[in-house]
């Protein structure tokens, strides 16, 4: 098939998502390649629902894929191992969860973390760095477990507004990552944030309630939630309460 690629130049517009590649292509959701990983190119990619994906060796490449992964708040399964694990935890003086806490951290481990059937991470050391730049602006937030003080587990994402991005995550011990995914979702629930943006569809986000929504709506909702206030990212013990009985 005949296929073209838009190569940007710093500071070149993006081309619309509608323009991505679709699912008769090599790549479906290729949106273009090139460009920089500045914040304010990163900021006007999410903002239309592109996001960075690439391997080393690569160049920069966008994506807007179609339909798009997410998880709608109110839909979080909490399924019965993670909810037994979730009371323990919630329980034990020795766990906490914090937010911002240890960023650098999350993200550095997340790009080292080995993962089943992945061979190397594309969280380059470039990604590292752009994204510690989005957390010094305030646009990029990680969440952490620990337990005696010992970092288990994490994810960070992106927020413009309410609309919220999950980028990736690591788990040290079983379910640590699924907590910091659990208390993210007790955030969002009390911070009016409607969803969490998965990115694309994979079995284990599924069974945690993601599910598929059309690009359009996906780009539509982006630009009203992007508008409204930002929310006070910060965990509080009482947010568990959203999750669990009392």
């Amino acid at each position: 098939m005949d296929v073209t690629l838009p190569w940007l130049a710093p500071g070149d517009p993006f081309p619309t998502p509608e323009s991505a590649w679709g699912l008769d292509t090599p790549a479906p959701g290729l949106l273009a390649a090139g460009g920089t990983l500045d914040t304010e190119t990163l900021c006007r990619a999410y903002a239309q629902g592109t996001f960075p994906w690439f391997s080393h060796g690569q160049p920069i490449l966008w994506w807007a894929p179609d339909p798009r992964m997410v998880l709608q708040v109110s839909q979080f399964k909490l399924q019965p191992s993670l909810r037994k694990t979730l009371k323990k935890f919630q329980k034990s003086p020795e766990c906490s969860v914090t937010v911002d806490k240890a960023f650098s951290r999350v993200i550095r481990t997340c790009a080292t973390q080995s993962r089943k059937g992945q061979n190397g991470t594309w969280i380059v050391p470039s990604m590292v760095e752009a994204y510690e730049q989005l957390h010094a602006l305030g646009v990029a937030h990680s969440v952490e477990t620990w337990v005696d003080d010992k970092l288990i587990g994490g994810l960070y994402f992106v927020a413009l507004g309410k609309a919220v991005f999950g980028e990736s995550m690591f788990a040290h011990v079983t379910d640590a990552s699924k907590i910091a995914l659990a208390a993210l979702v007790c955030i969002a629930k009390a911070q009016g944030v409607p969803w969490i943006d998965c990115q694309q569809n994979t079995r284990h986000l599924a069974s945690l309630g993601a599910a598929e929504i059309p690009r359009k709506a996906f780009v539509a909702d982006i630009q009203a939630l992007s508008s409204e206030p930002d929310p006070q990212w910060f965990f509080e013990s009482v947010y568990w309460s959203q999750l669990l009985p009392r």
